[in-house]
């Protein structure tokens, strides 16, 4: 009798403990499940929210592509991670995008946090668009970003990993960081569907360089970034600035500086080129190849001392003109 209740009494504990092994898994499945969906929900309002982001800045990333040749998709990621998808404080009150810090060099407007020391001095701008393009300047300006402007401009794993190479950021997971967003987001496809940036040299739509040469006395003598022509006038080499063209990436193609080409080209500072404009890459003459020349209407002493590679203060100084004379037409101007 006493065996048979002692195995009554045993089945009844391994019910009990069969029973509870099923009540503690029913319950972390329910725990498991219940934690599932709040955290898809996250993940939804949060692709929502980069979504939004991207609809509302791709835009300016693929401008800022042609103009200084940063891939979109990098601009766009770069974005989205420093500024949280613009919900950081960083972004709503200070409007930069990018997590540039003032550096000795800024003289605008300053925001203060907390970032790897206390109170950190970053730029502050008067609108996004403002952050976009200090952006691609803070990146075109810097020699330790030299290196990212050989690769393809569909390199974003290139890009990516230079980036954290030149120091842009201390996270050791950056690179990695920026890949993901951009292929979860699919943001490499705002680095494929545009022209070719600065590769044509026409004076106006649809006009072949080879003719431009022709008529303008220009000697076609090599190419370079982008297949871009490169001319030779008086002796000189020089391009012909297009629609989309920057003093701070024609320094990038060249591997020279703005200041070098601010002095070749008589310009006081960094301004924007006209389409057709002739930008030295070397400097220019002290004389010209010809003894004299006679304005022609329209014609102004800066036009004249490109056209025949002439430095402005060289061409004042044989003419006796102070700085903002301008020859009426008809004048003979001494060259040499």
């Amino acid at each position: 009798m006493k065996d048979l209740c002692f195995i009554v009494v045993q089945h009844i504990g391994d019910y009990r403990k069969r029973m509870m092994r099923f009540v503690w898994g029913l319950v972390i499945i329910i725990l498991f499940s219940t934690n599932q969906v709040p955290a898809q929900q996250q993940q939804a309002e949060y692709n929502a929210i980069v979504n939004r982001y991207i609809q509302q800045y791709k835009d300016i990333a693929v401008k800022e592509m042609k103009e200084y040749r940063i891939p979109a998709s990098i601009t766009l990621a770069q974005g989205i991670l420093e500024s949280n998808a613009g919900r950081s404080p960083l972004a709503l009150e200070a409007n930069n995008h990018f997590g540039i810090k003032c550096h000795k060099e800024w003289t605008g407007p300053t925001f203060y946090k907390d970032d790897e020391t206390k109170g950190e001095c970053f730029r502050k701008y008067d609108s996004p668009l403002e952050s976009f393009r200090d952006h691609s300047q803070f990146l075109t300006t810097r020699d330790r970003y030299k290196g990212l402007f050989k690769l393809d401009i569909t390199d974003y794993r290139g890009w990516a990993t230079g980036l954290k190479s030149a120091g842009y950021a201390t996270n050791p997971a950056y690179p990695q960081l920026l890949i993901k967003t951009i292929e979860t987001f699919l943001l490499d496809r705002y680095d494929r569907p545009v022209p070719p940036l600065a590769s044509h040299d026409s004076l106006k739509e649809g006009a072949h360089p080879v003719k431009l040469q022709e008529t303008q006395g220009f000697v076609l003598i090599g190419k370079g970034i982008d297949d871009r022509n490169i001319y030779e006038n008086k002796g000189l080499r020089m391009i012909i600035a297009t629609g989309d063209d920057n003093l701070y990436l024609i320094s990038r193609d060249f591997n020279t500086s703005v200041n070098r080409l601010l002095r070749y080209n008589d310009l006081p500072k960094p301004t924007a080129l006209i389409p057709g404009q002739i930008v030295y890459l070397e400097p220019k003459h002290r004389r010209g190849s010809v003894e004299s020349h006679k304005v022609q209407n329209a014609e102004t002493l800066y036009s004249i001392a490109q056209w025949y590679g002439i430095k402005m203060k060289m061409l004042r100084k044989r003419n006796n003109l102070r700085i903002g004379d301008e020859p009426a037409a008809g004048t003979v101007l001494r060259l040499r």
